[in-house]
């Protein structure tokens, strides 16, 4: 194993912020695996430590094929970790709309061109994303319909799910977008949860890392056997929304199966406990992500369900 700096960004007022990388394995940039962008992904953090740890151990065992190297970046975003900010603490931005960068422009969009310099001729990047909305989601990988995206390259995670989204403008400008853009087959991985570690999901976040590592020829050894990947429309989910404010109550798990008509959650008068909503699942699905949160608002996107006769690509 190997560290070094790939990027500097120095302060007037505090100790200049270095990105740290870890290398393992010798010669072609093989595969990138990028952490925490946002200073509240703790569970990306989490799961960038626990693959540091296992790649030295395959590396100790002389594991890594010949020519073939991995780069594991655990945050570009140290500096809002250290203040509990999810965005740059001085201006709210988000490192993850800054990519490709900008080297001459504002705070974030230097440190997007720098890391973006350095990563972006890798053969393959992964990046331990989050979501906008706080939830739990069923362990899966997403990537984007660029005209360059390869689904069958997904499946080699061995994750339940894999989710081909179609950009809107703002997707545009994220790290998964350009790394395709530039020709480097790109998948966020997305556990259980962001914001906290989650011991079960980040097993199978590193697991699902580590089977890609070895199904694409970077590792020698066979992979562990991961679920049968179902490629999916992210479009065709079905969107369940609040039309109230109040107390959540939750009343199915992650990944269990709903029927129409049953009863999901609930949304309760917080002062009084009277039920002001009662949440019914709109069609037969599984539950792929819920909101999990005490409070709600109106209005708000509370699960995303799978339908159950939905066209999979097998």
């Amino acid at each position: 194993m190997r560290e070094e700096i790939i990027y500097e960004l120095k302060s007037i007022y505090r100790e200049p912020m270095h990105v740290r990388a870890f290398r393992f394995g010798s010669g072609k940039d093989s595969v990138c695996i990028m952490g925490a962008t946002r200073g509240n992904e703790m569970q990306p953090l989490y799961i960038c430590s626990r693959l540091i740890r296992a790649l030295r151990e395959e590396e100790r065992r002389h594991h890594f094929v010949k020519d073939r190297s991995v780069m594991v970046i655990p945050t570009i975003n140290s500096y809002s970790m250290n203040v509990g900010k999810r965005f740059w603490p001085t201006d709210n931005t988000d490192i993850n709309r800054m990519f490709p960068g900008y080297a001459e422009g504002e705070t974030t969009q230097r440190i997007a061109a720098g890391i973006f310099e350095r990563i972006s001729r890798f053969e393959y990047g992964i990046q331990l994303a989050s979501y906008y909305m706080p939830g739990y989601f069923i362990p899966h990988v997403r990537i984007m319909k660029t005209g360059y995206e390869e689904p069958d390259l997904a499946r080699l995670f061995g994750l339940p799910y894999v989710m081909l989204r179609q950009p809107k403008p703002y997707n545009t400008a994220t790290l998964n977008y350009n790394w395709q853009i530039w020709n480097t087959p790109a998948f966020s991985v997305y556990t259980c949860t962001a914001d906290q570690i989650d011991e079960e999901s980040a097993d199978i976040g590193v697991k699902a890392v580590l089977n890609f590592l070895r199904a694409a020829g970077i590792l020698r050894g066979e992979a562990e056997q991961g679920s049968d990947s179902r490629v999916v429309n992210y479009e065709a989910l079905i969107a369940v929304s609040t039309s109230k404010a109040g107390l959540f109550r939750c009343l199915v798990d992650l990944n269990q199966e709903v029927h129409k008509g049953d009863v999901i959650a609930s949304v309760l008068d917080p002062y009084t406990g009277e039920e002001l909503e009662r949440i019914l699942a709109p069609a037969d699905a599984r539950v792929f992500f819920m909101h999990n949160q005490p409070l709600v608002y109106a209005y708000s996107v509370i699960f995303k369900l799978i339908p159950l006769d939905i066209p999979i690509k097998k």
